[in-house]
């Protein structure tokens, strides 16, 4: 995990449909490859979380480490969205609407995500080509 200096580096449910999805939209928009991938059930999730002394993070938050700086839930999805190619950049905005509404959508959201886009049994192994993208 030496070569994240410059990396920012997206932890997501490995498990859930909605989130994996996710992961594969920002793949596909992340032309220049800034993103590194771990699902939160991984060990190097796990080591991460360590290091920024995150004792307990639950499942349902999409969390992005960048500069040393550790963001979830829609602050992180926003970020995110800054860095990727096209108009998605301009959804940027919503960081203007104070945290509590957007992460009320955003619990409101992740609390539904299984019901509403469902599950796997197991997390989702990149393939072949995608592998370099993701922790180990």
């Amino acid at each position: 995990m030496n070569d994240l200096k410059n990396k920012s580096i997206i932890l997501f449910d490995g498990i859930c449909n909605l989130c994996n999805t996710s992961v594969i939209f920002i793949i596909k928009h992340d032309k220049k490859a800034h993103f590194k991938f771990a699902s939160l059930q991984s060990d190097a999730a796990k080591e991460l979380l360590l290091q920024y002394n995150v004792k307990k993070i639950k499942i349902d938050s999409i969390i992005l480490i960048e500069n040393g700086t550790f963001y979830e839930k829609s602050t992180a999805a926003l970020r995110i969205s800054k860095k990727l190619n096209g108009g998605f950049k301009l959804l940027y905005i919503f960081i203007l609407i104070p945290t509590f509404i957007r992460d009320w959508v955003y619990n409101y959201i992740a609390k539904n995500r299984y019901k509403w886009f469902g599950k796997k049994d197991n997390c989702m192994i990149p393939s072949e080509k995608l592998k370099s993208r993701f922790l180990e």
